[in-house]
């Protein structure tokens, strides 16, 4: 099954396991929200949504970086919009996020 033209809302992606599922679903064109709240370089972790995003395009999907902390229903609501707004809708929901 391929994920092309679908829209993934991803939690968790700047790095790790999330950013890997974003990968693999933009290696066969998909666009992926990337909602995550690490916009900042981290001293030791590396990633941000900015730069996952930049992965996702070079790996043949389309990326929304969104600034998210999951632990905030507004900051949830207000992502899903954007994302709606850019991608038409969402098809995929993959929460990855820690908290």
């Amino acid at each position: 099954m391929s994920l092309q033209g679908k829209t993934l809302f991803v939690t968790g992606a700047s790095r790790g396991i999330g950013l890997a599922i974003a990968l693999r679903a933009a290696r066969d064109g998909a666009n992926v929200a990337i909602a995550a709240k690490t916009a900042e370089p981290h001293k030791q972790l590396p990633g941000t949504i900015y730069s996952a995003a930049k992965e996702i395009e070079a790996a043949g999907g389309k990326a929304l970086p969104l600034i998210v902390d999951v632990r905030d229903e507004a900051s949830v609501y207000e992502a899903v919009e954007k994302t709606v707004a850019a991608f038409g809708g969402i098809d995929i929901c993959v929460n990855n996020a820690s908290a």
